[in-house]
């Protein structure tokens, strides 16, 4: 592990953190975490400090448990409620509905959740915790494929399609899959520090914040799936931003009418090409604020917005923040 200051016991002592597995249960929504904090352990007790976290694989009924991917993983029984861990994890996984459909195992998780000082769920584990009542009224994400699913299930909660992990006071959930690992660093800068937490990122050769911002699939990503008609389109905007992308310039780009363009690109994607221009330019302009320090303006320019205000709009529209509120949040 790379070299740091020495960090200083933890005077509230080692934290148990549980990871609820089931069968079927998502490997890396299991791993990724553990993997994470285990690197925490070991990084604090390389600089000098006792590790902070007690880990424990827990499952009903079974030593081990077969997840999704066919690999056995072992497990202790289901620990009583009189004694809550610090932090309950709840992993996802095709096996998921049938963990949720499981009275006793729901009506332990709700109990559990009740008493840890901290609740977080990977991937589809939300729906585990929606179950157990664990997310009513709170805002939450999930994979983005089933947040649509997530809200038509449990309508009592607030479901975030967009972002890489929510928190909502002491429950935290994340999107999907790899996105456990960004969680499980956010809680260990919570408890340990930025330092800590950025040290175990880079020896595990990922970012503490996703370049990018936030979005577990960014628009350049879910233009794509629009299909191969305009994927070599989506590519030639991508790379000229700061040009004139009007509706005559893309519809001869496309070598159609502006009429044929309008009416084929809107049944292919589901809007407009103009507001397929804007997000476009939007998702460059948040890993620029992200990942760079030039100034707003010269973003505004370099995107092709043409003015700070324009971009702004533009934010306000497509994110429901401005880009100096953005960058506050997100940039390293």
């Amino acid at each position: 592990m790379p070299k740091s200051p020495r960090f200083q016991p933890n005077p509230g002592g080692a934290r148990v953190v549980e990871v609820l597995a089931y069968p079927a249960v998502q490997l890396l929504d299991v791993t990724g975490p553990l993997q994470v904090l285990v690197c925490t352990n070991d990084y604090v007790r390389k600089t000098g400090g006792t590790p902070p976290y007690v880990l424990r694989v827990v499952a009903k009924g079974k030593r081990y448990v077969t997840t999704s991917a066919g690999l056995e993983i072992s497990t202790a029984p289901l620990p009583c409620t009189k004694n809550p861990p610090d932090t309950l994890i709840v992993p996802g996984g095709p096996g998921v509905d049938a963990a949720a459909a499981d009275a006793a195992l729901v009506d332990w998780v709700r109990r559990r959740a009740n008493r840890a000082r901290r609740v977080a769920s990977v991937c589809t584990g939300a729906f585990l915790l929606a179950a157990a009542g664990s997310l009513d009224q709170r805002r939450a994400v999930t994979h983005w494929s089933y947040c649509a699913d997530l809200a038509r299930r449990f309508p009592a909660v607030r479901v975030e399609s967009d972002p890489i992990f929510v928190r909502d006071g002491s429950i935290w959930t994340s999107a999907g899959v790899t996105a456990g690992i960004d969680l499980a660093l956010a809680l260990i800068e919570e408890d340990l520090g930025r330092t800590v937490a950025l040290a175990v990122a880079r020896y595990l050769v990922v970012f503490i914040k996703r370049p990018g911002g936030q979005a577990q699939f960014s628009e350049a990503l879910s233009l794509q799936f629009a299909g191969d008609e305009f994927g070599l389109l989506h590519a030639w905007i991508s790379k000229n931003l700061s040009e004139d992308l009007s509706l005559s310039k893309l519809a001869d780009h496309a070598g159609m009418s502006e009429r044929s363009f309008s009416r084929r690109y809107a049944e292919a994607t589901g809007i407009t090409p103009a507001r397929a221009v804007e997000r476009l330019r939007v998702e460059a302009a948040r890993q620029l604020l992200s990942e760079s320090r030039l100034p707003v303006k010269r973003i505004s320019q370099r995107c092709g917005f043409g003015s700070e205000e324009t971009m702004r709009r533009s934010f306000l529209r497509v994110l429901s923040t401005t880009p100096n509120e953005y960058r506050a949040r997100f940039h390293a």
